[in-house]
């Protein structure tokens, strides 16, 4: 019997430590287990380019249906869009600014024209004739810018028959100094007056075909 008490007493003391023996141990698992389960944040994605800029605003369609109209289309959309007001214009307001490019050309031909008569760095321009010559060139090329000022206005007052002829008038002026050249001087005509003068009358034809589509039905 007297063994039995201190085998009693080392059972109950067993019993009581268990308990706290367990929970220690199960204490750091069940931390580890928490934090196996936690996942960390998904990675920041990469940030995007930034957007690109805006195309150039293509050429208004109506100025393409228009020129598609015309003999010159690559030169009708470059007179038309050269000018920022084509993108809003009605085909009325297109004839103008095609008109108005042609007597800019003129002009500069005009111009151009008297300051061959004034130069004498070749032989060919230093002759009297040549330079008399180069003085009617310019002055029918003025005469062809002011008839297109006068188209211009006839286009504003929608008289487009008047229009149609001034513009014809036009291309035909500068007609005068390549003929005058050819009779009196076949070889001394300007390269830059030839260069010119091809170039207005396109132009011409350009504004003469915008202005009979005011002309046509559809948009009368």
């Amino acid at each position: 019997m007297a063994s039995t008490a201190p085998m009693a007493t080392v059972l109950l003391l067993l019993a009581l430590l268990m308990p706290t023996t367990l929970c220690s141990r199960s204490g750091p698992s069940s931390k580890h287990g928490h934090g196996h389960a936690k996942r960390a944040p998904p990675p920041a994605s990469p940030s995007l380019p930034p957007p690109a800029p805006p195309a150039a605003p293509q050429t208004a369609a109506l100025v393409r249906a228009t020129c598609n109209s015309t003999a010159y289309y690559d030169i009708c959309v470059a007179a038309l869009a050269a000018d920022p007001s084509s993108s809003t214009a009605d085909v009325r307001g297109l004839s103008a600014i095609a008109v108005s490019v042609a007597a800019a050309n003129a002009s500069g031909a005009a111009q151009a024209a008297a300051a061959l008569a004034n130069a004498t760095g070749t032989a060919a321009l230093a002759d009297g004739t040549v330079q008399a010559l180069l003085r009617t060139c310019a002055a029918k090329y003025g005469d062809a810018r002011d008839a297109l000022a006068a188209a211009k206005d006839s286009i504003a007052q929608q008289d487009y028959d008047f229009a149609s002829v001034h513009v014809s008038a036009a291309a035909e002026y500068p007609q005068v100094c390549k003929t005058l050249f050819r009779r009196q001087r076949p070889g001394d005509y300007p390269a830059e007056l030839a260069a010119r003068e091809d170039e207005l009358n396109k132009l011409c034809s350009v504004a003469l075909d915008i202005i009979a589509l005011l002309s046509s039905p559809s948009n009368s």
